[in-house]
């Protein structure tokens, strides 16, 4: 039973051509989800003109049917796991030229929320008909709400952790009187005839740290250049969750060979991301040099350069900005581009440059980020974090 098995596997992994091969070796033929599975596959995979959605076989019909492809999709989610429903629609997208349907309100929503299709849909934003625009945005809405569940605790805890260190004053303030430390400190000095406690000594917080000129100040500077998609993406969500703290502020930046600045749009991810123009060229140093307006207290900011540092601007001037912002005090970190599920994607050379200035360079999950937060505010090393990510 378990040889059948393993040869219906390969027989569906093989395609239909191989059906007489396998038959001699013994199988007994698909079972009726296998053969779902296999009409599925066939239709994105099949190297003749027998399948495919724009082929005469199984199926198909005389070119791409919405009704059709959306019942495939159906079938894809129905029959195989998550993960591969994403690797398998974004192999349909490219190997049936399908793109020019993704606009399409029904096919989106059938579509899996996957990062890489979401990435195509920002690059292709202009060519969005009006009937499809509140699908596209529910789509990328879908992909937003899933990123964030898995970040947004995470990144909240990390900056309170760094930023808020609970430090007490002896200067008396009702406004800044730490309840909890009060109370369990004096827990000994409960008067029962009274029924309450009654201090000796009370606890205040310092609230010089909470100031705005004591204030953290980050800065995401996000190239958004066609290489770019999958970063784009998490650098929004993150900048989101970052703008929505009090306790830090926030500046977001986008930059091709032009710069928007795009920190008021940071109170909604999706409004973020169709901010952003992928597709441009790289002009590195006219964003850093645009960003340094913002840093007010160097040893309170934090700048982010989130690029695949493909510069075609002046090279040897954006090494120097960068240089200078390090020795002024600033904490400059260089994330690197992420493409293909999490694969750092760069220019090697560039990055080899800015690392021997001293600042950390390297490619950053979106799941080590908070521990590289924390790090960062608290002024630890980040010196091989990107091997260890702790």
């Amino acid at each position: 039973m378990e040889k059948e098995e393993q040869i219906r596997r390969w027989r569906l992994i093989l395609g239909q051509e191989s059906d007489k091969r396998f038959s001699d070796m013994g199988g007994g033929g698909l079972n009726a989800e296998q053969d779902l599975m296999d009409q599925a596959l066939a239709a994105i995979y099949n190297h003749t003109d027998a399948g495919g959605f724009g082929g005469s076989g199984r199926g198909a019909g005389n070119g791409p049917s919405n009704p059709q492809i959306s019942r495939w999709l159906g079938d894809v989610r129905s029959l195989f796991e998550k993960e591969l429903v994403t690797v398998i629609q974004n192999d349909a997208m490219t190997r049936c030229g399908l793109k020019q349907l993704l606009f399409e309100p029904e096919l989106l929503e059938n579509l899996e929320p996957d990062i890489n299709l979401a990435s195509t849909i920002l690059m292709l934003k202009e060519q969005i008909p009006k009937r499809s625009k509140d699908s596209v945005r529910a789509f990328i809405k879908k992909i937003v709400e899933e990123i964030n569940k898995l970040l947004e605790q995470d990144i909240r805890r990390a900056v309170t952790a760094a930023v808020n260190k609970r430090k007490h004053s002896p200067i008396p303030s009702a406004a800044a009187l730490d309840y909890k430390m009060t109370i369990s400190r004096n827990l000994k000095h409960y008067n029962p005839e009274l029924r309450t406690i009654v201090p000796e000594h009370f606890y205040f917080f310092d609230r010089t740290s909470t100031t705005a000129a004591n204030k953290w100040t980050i800065i995401l500077d996000i190239d958004q250049s066609g290489s770019m998609g999958e970063s784009v993406i998490y650098s929004s969500i993150i900048s989101c969750i970052l703008a929505s703290m009090t306790s830090i502020k926030t500046r977001v930046v986008a930059f091709d060979t032009n710069i928007v600045d795009l920190t008021e749009k940071s109170d909604d991810p999706v409004d973020l991301l169709f901010g952003f123009q992928l597709g441009g060229g790289t002009d590195i140093n006219k964003s850093v040099a645009y960003c340094e307006q913002f840093i007010e207290n160097p040893s309170k900011t934090l700048f982010f350069l989130i690029s695949d540092l493909e510069e075609g601007g002046n090279r040897a001037a954006f090494l120097r900005r960068m240089e200078e912002m390090k020795t002024s005090g600033v904490t400059v970190v260089s994330l690197l581009a992420l493409a293909d599920g999490g694969k750092p994607y760069y220019d090697a050379q560039m990055a080899q440059k800015i690392a021997n200035l001293g600042i950390p360079c390297f490619g950053c999950t979106p799941q080590m980020l908070p521990t590289l937060l924390e790090r960062a505010l608290k002024g630890q090393s980040l010196e091989g974090f990107d091997k260890k990510g702790k």
